[in-house]
């Protein structure tokens, strides 16, 4: 895949998170693509919008500050900040993200994330 559509595709990722748009996210995965999170695998477009849209219910993202994007061939590892709150008890969360993306087809064909919600984030 052209370097250019791996960071649209990221881009897309980024925004949809931020503004709760879980069909807009979903969209991006292949039909049988993964999207695993610590503790949970979710497979497939309608499994990735459900996880998505109940994630969005719960939460408000508030900032993904891309730190860089390396790219070879059809894989790409993300490094973001995450900040989020819950919506009933306001209580915010911060984390370091690692992402590891598998592209297929101009699609994603696996998402795999490495938290880090303990080591202080130099954005804090």
């Amino acid at each position: 895949m052209p370097p250019d559509s791996i960071q649209q595709i990221i881009q897309q990722a980024r925004e949809s998170w931020l503004v709760g748009n879980a069909d807009e996210f979903a969209a991006l995965f292949a039909a049988e693509g993964e999207f695993i999170a610590p503790g949970n695998r979710w497979v497939g477009p309608d499994q990735i919008h459900q996880a998505a849209a109940e994630y969005a219910a719960a939460y408000d993202v508030l900032r993904i500050e891309i730190h860089q994007i390396i790219q070879t061939g059809d894989r790409a590892v993300v490094e973001w900040y995450w900040q989020d709150r819950e919506k009933s008890t306001g209580k915010e969360t911060r984390a370091e993200d690692a992402i590891v993306i598998h592209f297929h087809s101009g699609r994603i064909f696996r998402w795999r994330e490495y938290i880090d919600t303990v080591s202080p984030s130099r954005l804090e």
